[in-house]
């Protein structure tokens, strides 16, 4: 079985290795800190944010170890931001390789993903490494966050996959999205508590995939009493509201991009 999907999708494994590795490098090159720069971004909004939202805005009073809950939060918003912003331009940006070569279209995309991936794993090297030196204690809970994290992977997947398609068309896509995540940051629970909403703001809020993603994570990680699906909806069924969206959307996503795909040549 194994060497019948290394076969059939040897060629596209080839390119997507070599797609992300090229990625990765060029978007560091000529900088004097190089892939220290990974760190060095959200680090830098984490201590802006933290001044301000802290040390002048009361906002984490009570919640323990908020700064690891900040930070934790900015982590996983940096990332969906990343693989959406990456995917808006991937297939238009990569239009003389389409026209010059016939191979599937899809790794383009997945090659922005798994670039961005890799800076998600040093970026939660760093959140594991303060939340470590600032006592947060490990609970079982922990163990629900690699399923987290690949929630969090085909959320932002899919939505790169349908950004990129339509951006093919429609090129005023990359503004919409642009002014859309702008007001998505805020509007997503990454600075304050969810709880300090309005209840109606919360039960709307909370089925959105990263606002459930990142409350989720910041439970199973660092405060067991954070509010999740389940704590505000008062079951813990409701926890497969979101993900029967994510499941949804995904399919609904990469069946759109398959189906445009074949155009792609001609369109770029």
């Amino acid at each position: 079985m194994k060497q019948k999907f290394l076969k059939k999708y040897r060629y596209s494994l080839i390119l997507l290795r070599e797609l992300v590795i090229t990625d990765f490098k060029l978007r560091y090159q000529g900088s004097a800190l190089g892939y220290i720069w990974s760190l060095l971004r959200p680090l830098a909004l984490f201590a802006i944010l933290y001044v301000v939202f802290v040390k002048f805005l009361p906002v984490g009073k009570g919640i323990p170890h908020y700064p690891v809950y900040l930070l934790l939060g900015i982590v996983v918003w940096n990332y969906f931001t990343e693989v959406s912003n990456n995917g808006v331009g991937a297939i238009v940006g990569r239009g003389d390789l389409i026209r010059k070569l016939n191979f599937p279209k899809y790794v383009i995309v997945l090659a922005g993903s798994f670039s961005a991936l890799i800076n998600l794993a040093l970026n939660l090297v760093v959140v594991v490494i303060f939340a470590v030196a600032s006592g947060v204690e490990v609970s079982i809970g922990s163990l629900w966050a690699p399923l987290l994290l690949v929630e969090l992977f085909v959320f932002s997947l899919s939505v790169a996959f349908l950004l990129s398609a339509l951006f093919v068309k429609l090129r005023d896509i990359n503004y919409i999205w642009e002014v859309l995540m702008q007001g998505a940051f805020y509007g997503t629970p990454i600075i304050y508590p969810i709880n300090s909403i309005p209840v109606i703001a919360q039960k709307v809020l909370i089925l959105t995939p990263p606002a459930q993603i990142m409350q989720d994570l910041r439970q199973a990680f660092i405060w067991p009493q954070a509010a999740t699906v389940g704590t505000i909806y008062g079951t813990e069924w409701a926890r497969l509201i979101p993900v029967a969206f994510v499941a949804v959307f995904a399919v609904f996503s990469m069946l759109y991009f398959r189906r445009h795909a074949k155009n792609f040549a001609e369109e770029v």
